[in-house]
């Protein structure tokens, strides 16, 4: 299963011609790709999917999504390392 997972924007930098950004998904940070959202600044939410932040959303969405999200077993793990995720423990 793949999901949309909601981070706030920590920074934003243009490498080799994309836009990127270090999003902060409560605690765990990954460099996402904000070429499909260019308006995109610093302290925005932003749902991103396999590493492309693919919509804006606003705090209270945010924070309600990953609410939702951390309910259910292993989908953040998955989700943020995919190919480290061995499943729910037993």
């Amino acid at each position: 299963m793949c999901l949309g997972i909601p981070g706030r924007v920590t920074s934003v930098v243009t490498v080799d011609g994309l836009l990127m950004g270090l999003v902060d998904f409560g605690g765990v940070r990954k460099d996402v790709c904000l070429s499909y959202l260019p308006e995109t600044g610093i302290g925005d939410y932003v749902v991103v999917h396999v590493g492309f932040a693919i919509s804006r959303l606003d705090e209270d969405e945010a924070l309600r999504t990953l609410e939702i999200i951390r309910s259910m077993p292993g989908a953040f793990a998955q989700e943020l390392d995919p190919a480290g995720y061995a499943g729910p423990a037993e």
